[in-house]
C-alpha cells in the first residue's frame, strides 16, 4: 500500500484516533501504523493505551527548587520578553515529563511564559504530533518523539545545535550539548546527520540482586549468564519453601514484556533476531539456547510470571519473591521506598554478561544492535511550525538544561541524559537506601556507555513484538502448543516473520 505523504498522515490520524476510541485492536493499529511507515520501540509498544508506571519520588524537596541565580537572570532577560505566551508540549508519561509538569511554574513564574503539558496515552500523542505537521499547524511548539519516530518526525523539527548557533541572543549560557551522553545522542537523536532534538528519557535493562539472600547461600553477586544461572537455581532449591524463587520474570503472553525478555536472551547468548539478510534469525543455534535458557528460568520463577508485565515483576522484587533479576533499572528506586518490603537490599549490577559473546551489528539486520543492555528512549524535538519557536525554544533549553535535568533525576531516581548530572554531587549524595534513590546511576551510565542495545529499526517492528513473537512464546511456555520445544516455535515465529517482511518488501 502507497500513500502520499498527506494521505499517509491522515490515515495515521484516523487510525490513532479509532485505537483511542476502542473502535479497533492494538494488534490492528500496530498493523495499520507499520503499514503506514510508523513503528514503536517494544518498551513504546507497551504503553500503548495505557500509562507509564512511575517508580520515583515525586515528593520533592525544598533544596532541589532553588533555580540558581544566574538561570533565573537569564529566564527573566531573555525570556522576559516573550511575557504572556504560551508553549504547548504533548507527551507519555514519561518520568522526566511527570516531573517537568510539576516544576514548569518556576519557569512561567521567570518568564511569564505559560506552559501547557498535556499527558497523554501513546497513541493520542502520536495522533496529535501527527495532525500538527500533516497541517504544518503549530498547534504544539515541542514533541515527544519515541525513538522509532525520529525518522518520520526529523524533516518536522529544528535541530537544537544549529538553533543554538543561530541565535546567539537567545542561547543559553553554557547549555554545552557536549554534556549529552554521546551513545544516547546516535541511538536516538541523530538522523542524517541532524539532531532531530534532545535526549530525554531511558529506561534501560541491568542486573538486580538480593544482597542478603545472596550473602546467606555463599553465592557471589554473577557476572555472565552462568553464574546468574547457577545463583538462581541454587536460591530456588533453598528458598522455594520460604516463598522465594531464584528470578521472575515479565513473561506474560502476547505482550511487549515478554519479548524483552525473550530479546535479551536471545543476544545474551550471541543471537540476534534479525540476521544481515534481513531474514528472522530468532530460530538459529544461539538463539535457540537463550529461548531454553528461558524455559529454565521459568521453572525457577513464581508461577505468576507467564501472567506478568513489568508491574507483576517489580511486584515480585518489591515484596521480597524473588533474588536475582534482569529488567528495567526503573524499577529501582521503588525498591528502597518506604512502602517495600526490601527496602535496602536489593543492589545493581552490570547486566549479566553473555558467555560467547554477542553477535556484531554487521551480522544482524535493520538497524538492531544486539548487547545486553535493552533500552527504549525517547527525545524532545522543537516544531519548525511552531507559532511561538522562540519561547518553545526558550523552554526547552530550560527543560534540558543541567539544572533542570539533575533535578528531574533528584525528584524521581530515574537516569538522567547528561554526564554531568550522573556526577552532580546532589545526585551522588542521594545513592543511599531511601525514596528515590541514586544508587543504581553508576551502573546505568556504565550499561549506556558500554552495552547499550537497540532492536530493530522497522515499521513491522511493533507488529511482530506485540504479536507474532509473544504470542507464540506464550504458547511454548504455558503448554498450549509446541510440547516444550523451543525451536518448533521459533521456526514457525520465523515463517510468519518471514512472510510478513517479504509481503511488505523489505527482504
Amino acid at each position: 500500500m502507497s500513500f502520499k505523504d498527506h494521505d499517509k498522515k491522515t490515515f495515521i490520524i484516523d487510525t490513532a484516533r479509532d485505537f483511542a476510541a476502542r473502535r479497533i485492536s492494538k494488534r490492528d493499529f500496530l498493523r495499520k501504523t507499520g503499514m503506514a511507515g510508523i513503528g514503536f520501540s517494544a518498551f513504546a509498544t507497551g504503553l500503548l493505551g495505557s500509562t507509564r508506571p512511575f517508580r520515583g519520588n515525586l515528593g520533592g524537596n525544598a533544596a532541589y527548587a532553588q533555580t540558581p541565580e544566574e538561570m533565573t537572570k537569564w529566564l527573566k532577560d531573555v525570556g522576559g520578553k516573550f511575557k504572556g505566551t504560551k508553549v504547548r508540549y504533548t507527551s507519555e508519561a514519561t518520568p522526566p515529563t511527570v516531573v517537568l509538569n510539576q516544576i514548569k511554574g518556576e519557569f512561567t513564574e521567570a518568564t511569564g511564559i505559560e506552559v501547557e503539558i498535556e499527558i497523554v496515552p501513546l497513541e493520542q500523542v502520536l495522533a496529535k504530533a501527527t495532525q500538527d505537521v500533516q497541517g504544518q499547524l503549530g498547534t504544539y511548539d515541542v514533541y515527544y518523539l519515541d525513538q522509532s519516530w525520529v525518522a518520520t518526525f526529523a524533516q518536522d523539527t529544528v535541530d537544537p545545535t544549529q538553533y543554538y548557533k543561530d541565535k546567539p541572543d537567545l542561547a543559553m549560557p553554557g547549555f554545552d550539548f557536549d554534556d549529552f551522553s554521546k551513545p544516547l545522542v546516535e541511538g536516538l537523536a541523530l538522523y542524517d546527520g541532524k539532531w532531530a532534538g534532545i535526549p530525554f528519557d531511558i529506561p534501560i535493562f541491568i542486573t538486580m540482586y538480593r544482597k542478603d539472600i545472596l550473602e546467606k547461600h555463599g553465592i557471589k553477586p554473577p557476572t555472565n549468564f552462568d553464574e546468574f544461572t547457577a545463583g538462581v537455581k541454587a536460591i530456588t532449591e533453598a528458598e522455594k519453601a520460604n516463598g522465594i524463587f531464584g528470578t521472575g520474570l515479565q513473561a506474560k503472553s502476547g505482550h511487549y514484556s515478554l519479548e524483552c525478555d525473550w530479546t535479551a536472551a536471545v543476544w545474551g547468548h550471541g543471537g540476534s533476531i534479525f540476521g544481515k539478510d534481513k531474514k528472522f534469525a530468532g530460530n538459529d543455534e544461539q538463539a535457540i539456547k537463550g529461548l531454553q535458557w528461558y524455559q529454565e528460568m521459568l521453572k525457577n520463577a513464581p508461577p505468576q510470571s507467564t501472567a506478568s508485565t513489568w508491574d507483576g515483576q517489580f511486584q515480585m522484587m518489591q515484596a521480597g519473591q524473588v533474588a536475582l533479576v534482569n529488567s528495567w533499572d526503573e524499577f529501582f528506586p521503588g525498591l528502597d521506598a518506604d512502602d517495600s518490603k526490601v527496602k535496602g537490599l536489593w543492589e545493581p549490577l552490570h547486566p549479566i554478561s553473555s558467555m560467547t559473546g554477542v553477535r556484531a551489528v554487521a551480522d544482524a539486520g535493520f538497524g538492531e544492535i544486539p548487547n545486553v543492555g535493552h533500552q527504549g528512549g525517547s527525545i524532545l524535538g522543537l516544531s519548525k511550525y511552531s507559532k511561538n519557536l522562540d519561547a518553545a525554544w526558550i523552554f526547552m533549553q530550560w527543560a534540558c538544561s543541567k539544572e533542570i535535568m539533575t533535578r528531574c533525576t533528584l525528584l524521581g531516581g530515574f537516569a538522567p541524559m547528561r554526564l554531568s548530572s550522573f556526577d552532580d554531587p546532589r545526585v551522588k549524595a542521594k545513592a543511599v537506601v531511601g525514596p528515590g534513590t541514586t544508587r543504581h546511576l553508576e551502573t546505568v551510565k556504565w550499561t549506556i556507555d558500554n552495552v547499550m542495545a537497540s532492536e530493530p529499526d522497522m515499521p513491522l517492528w511493533a507488529g511482530f513484538s506485540n504479536n507474532e513473537i509473544p504470542v507464540e512464546l506464550g504458547k511454548l511456555l504455558t503448554n498450549q502448543d509446541y510440547g516444550g520445544d523451543a525451536k518448533k516455535c521459533m521456526d514457525n515465529v520465523a515463517s510468519l516473520i518471514n512472510k510478513a517482511v517479504e509481503d511488505a518488501g523489505l527482504l
